[in-house]
């Protein structure tokens, strides 16, 4: 829909990992380099995590892009809480070899065979293992006797793995793998993009689907789209939809700060409220709870003499990022609305009182009553119309102040 509306020829922010939007981030420039490093290097593994959604994969489909085939003998395999011989098994697929009926030795005869083969013909051979997090020991163990294949003093098989932070904390907390890490040449953690890169990985993304420069983004949008993505790129991309879906709802020619709060309550909306509301008070009470350490329990009698007076002019924390603008807006509206109710009653007494006189005057006839009757059943469904668009805004401001209030939360 919002392809349509700012002349786009494709959709910028798909969750689908594409090479063609590959953004040159400074994590991802650097884990780029160790890759380069690796592949130069010919042996050993690489590793490389990050965060689900950081960029991984959209990372190895941009260096496929680069490497020389004719030179270079790619495998990449996505592992699935593998065994070590389906492992195996899945590693001779990708590599156009047929396993079916072989048992783990003549497995790993046929494979060492065809790595023999590549290299006689000049070409080196890489396996890429993706959610490496996902293998067990033993496959991980059956990765490194691979990498230890060699023809003469010449490695026969170089590894990269990818995976999520848990394999950076097992391949470094289990002695087991020591002989694993020692063969580790190089390794690289993505983090997720700096608040200062994200504006240009949204226009980058943008002109690769023909951005004219419509929508443009303000300061505070871009602030508000880091705050809530903290820069991981599949975030970031669901995010940017939902953004500029609204924008094109709301035929907007610019992203505002604003926009971007309205979008993140819809978002926070969609949470069932019990859940919300059992996160909320879990985080109250264990605040409660530190503030009550070490403190003398309060007698009910000295309650009323220790209860500080509200104080009713000065706004909470979470009412304290309503802008002044959006505050004005939403206070217009209701004065407006409130206006448009008085005028309605005005009329509906006006209309009482009118019946009532003709009744007492014996005047009143039944085409009379009934008219005056719809006049009022009129008057009174828009009276519950403009109520229902009351509370629509009054919830909509409540979601932005419970949005804002959990961010402070988390943020403390």
């Amino acid at each position: 829909m919002y392809e349509d509306y700012y002349g786009l020829n494709a959709r910028p922010f798909q969750l689908t990992p594409d090479p063609d939007y590959y953004f040159d981030s400074r994590t991802h420039r650097k884990a780029l380099s160790y890759l380069g490093y690796g592949l130069a290097q010919g042996e050993g593994f690489i590793v490389i995590t990050g965060e689900i959604g950081s960029g991984k994969s959209t990372l190895v489909a941009h260096l496929m892009r680069t490497i020389d085939t004719t030179r270079l003998n790619v495998a990449q395999i996505v592992s699935s809480q593998l065994g070590a011989s389906d492992l195996l098994q899945m590693i001779a697929i990708q590599f156009g070899l047929s396993p079916a009926g072989m048992d783990k030795a003549a497995l790993l005869t046929a494979l060492e065979s065809h790595f023999h083969d590549q290299a006689r013909h000049g070409r080196r051979s890489l396996l890429i293992v993706d959610e490496a997090q996902m293998l067990d020991r033993n496959a991980l163990e059956e990765l490194r006797m691979l990498s230890n294949l060699q023809l003469g003093n010449q490695a026969l098989l170089q590894i990269f793995l990818l995976g999520q932070p848990e394999f950076r904390d097992m391949l470094h907390g289990d002695d087991a793998l020591e002989q694993l890490r020692q063969r580790v040449i190089a390794t690289h953690h993505l983090e997720g993009m700096s608040e200062d890169e994200v504006q240009p990985y949204i226009e980058h993304r943008l002109r690769k689907a023909g951005w004219d420069g419509t929508p443009g983004f303000s300061n505070g949008a871009i602030a508000e789209i880091y705050q809530y993505s903290q820069g991981i790129p599949r975030l970031l991309n669901a995010f940017m939809s939902r953004v500029l879906l609204m924008g094109a709802m709301e035929e907007a020619d610019a992203i505002s700060g604003l926009l971007v709060r309205a979008v993140h309550a819809d978002i926070v909306s969609d949470v069932p409220m019990p859940k919300m509301q059992t996160a909320v008070m879990n985080q109250a009470e264990n605040d409660q709870s530190d503030e009550d350490i070490d403190q003398e329990p309060v007698q009910e009698d000295d309650i009323n003499d220790q209860a500080p007076e509200p104080v009713m002019d000065e706004p909470s924390s979470a009412m304290q990022f309503v802008d002044s603008a959006q505050h004005e807006a939403f206070q217009a509206e209701l004065e407006e609305r409130e206006a448009a109710r008085a005028e309605a009653m005005t009329l509906v007494l006006e209309r009482i009182a009118g019946l009532e006189q003709k009744l007492e005057a014996k005047q009143v006839n039944m085409q009379d009553l009934m008219a005056t009757a719809d006049r009022v059943g009129a008057l009174e469904a828009r009276m519950a119309e403009q109520e229902r668009a009351m509370r629509r805004i009054v919830t909509k401001l409540i979601g932005w102040v419970e949005a804002e209030d959990v961010r402070v939360r988390r943020a403390a």
